[in-house]
């Protein structure tokens, strides 16, 4: 490969939450056993040196010593055109539907605030994205969780019986679709979306598309934009992208959302407005420039390769060894949900229990009950495969198979 997807780098006092948060304090791990190094699988982010094109904006950007007041240049808006078309076949895209956004969740409440009430009941799948949860429950919105079901072939699958009947009973209209799915990594079919939008469009409900894992598909799955599937999806649907998931930059902070329908995406532009927080920074606004350079495309297509290995890799090393262990293999992000109801079952334990003899061996894996998982392990595999390896040779010894 051209980039480096093999070098372990060193983060320790480099400002990540990943190494440096372990603090077992109910949100974070444990820090691990004295003879044991931290493997971090909890924190959505990745462990490789990103595309060397953005740090170069970066420096090239900083070497300038004055940072004013500045508004974004045409080549901004261009970058994000050429991507959402190249990346994922979109057509009709112009810079007026293109807006600036702190972060996804912070425009997804946005966006919620005006075609809603406090108060208001929103569908969200489920499992579910724990900011999800905690950024409606914090804004005066009910979450609604619509349940996704494993199919014959352990593909997860939205429930449309379900759907509806929430939609119907309980008076919705908003609901936000993860696209591809967080925590279950599904990437949905261009047939399960229309099907979705087409509930909506019956109930008269307003989508807010989280697509910012669109770039991470794996094992040649394609992702289909929510918008894409109809001309009303396109009119109904607020989607949420960034570079931050695809490049590991969320902590330089910046996302944008692709609004069509213009009574919507004035409102959302007028109440992102109003604290005056929701502003770009300089340095973020040339990284994403950085990053949608062809070089950023060659790396994106190497990473998701890499990401596809590593999740190939654990998917089998779990069927293999851990038996009572189940997981669906995801086909985008590089997140692993893992269910371990039948094994704890088998053994007589809990999900603390393995998750505390992860964390002793500093497999530093996430709690997966705050996703909706009730007895469930969340694991990032955005690690050297080296780091993988290990993290799953420790889980076999001291875990699983003790």
């Amino acid at each position: 490969m051209k980039y480096d997807f093999t070098s372990i780098i060193d983060r320790h006092g480099r400002d990540s939450i990943a190494v440096d948060g372990l603090k077992g304090d109910g949100f974070s791990p444990a820090p691990p056993k004295e003879g044991f190094d931290a493997i971090p699988m909890w924190v959505a982010d990745m462990n490789f040196p990103t595309v060397p094109t953005i740090q170069q904006a970066i420096i090239e950007r900083a070497s300038h010593p004055a940072f004013g007041y500045f508004e974004a240049p045409p080549e901004y808006y261009k970058a994000i055109i050429r991507w959402q078309e190249t990346r994922h076949g979109v057509t009709g895209l112009k810079p007026r539907h293109i807006g600036y956004e702190n972060g996804v969740l912070g425009g997804v409440i946005s966006a919620l605030n005006c075609i809603c009430s406090r108060g208001d009941n929103v569908l969200v799948h489920s499992p579910t994205y724990i900011g999800f949860t905690s950024s409606l429950k914090n804004n005066g919105y009910e979450a609604v969780h619509s349940p996704l079901v494993r199919d014959e072939n352990g593909i997860w699958r939205m429930d449309y019986a379900d759907m509806e009947k929430q939609l119907r009973e309980k008076k919705i209209h908003a609901a936000i679709l993860c696209n591809p799915h967080n925590p279950c990594g599904r990437v949905w079919e261009r047939r399960e979306l229309e099907k979705a939008m087409e509930l909506y469009r019956k109930y008269d409900v307003y989508v807010i598309s989280d697509e910012i894992w669109s770039d991470l598909i794996l094992n040649g799955h394609k992702h289909i934009p929510s918008q894409s599937v109809s001309e009303d999806a396109r009119q109904r649907t607020a989607a949420f992208y960034a570079p931050s998931k695809t490049f590991n930059l969320a902590g330089l902070v910046g996302s944008y959302h692709i609004v069509y329908n213009s009574w919507w995406r004035d409102r959302i532009l007028k109440e992102s407005s109003l604290s005056h927080y929701n502003m770009m920074n300089v340095l973020s606004m040339h990284a994403l420039l950085g990053a949608y350079q062809p070089e950023g495309y060659e790396w994106t297509d190497e990473l998701c390769e890499v990401l596809s290995g590593n999740v190939n890799f654990a998917c089998d090393y779990i069927d293999r060894h851990f038996k009572g262990v189940n997981v669906s293999r995801p086909e985008g992000t590089y997140m692993l949900f893992v269910d371990c109801t039948d094994w704890c079952a088998a053994h007589g334990k809990t999900i603390e229990d393995v998750e505390k003899a992860c964390w002793d061996v500093g497999v530093a894996v996430q709690d997966g009950r705050m996703f909706f998982g009730p007895c469930h392990l969340r694991m990032n595999l955005a690690s050297p495969r080296s780091r993988i390896e290990e993290a799953f040779r420790r889980m076999d010894r001291y875990v699983f198979n003790r």
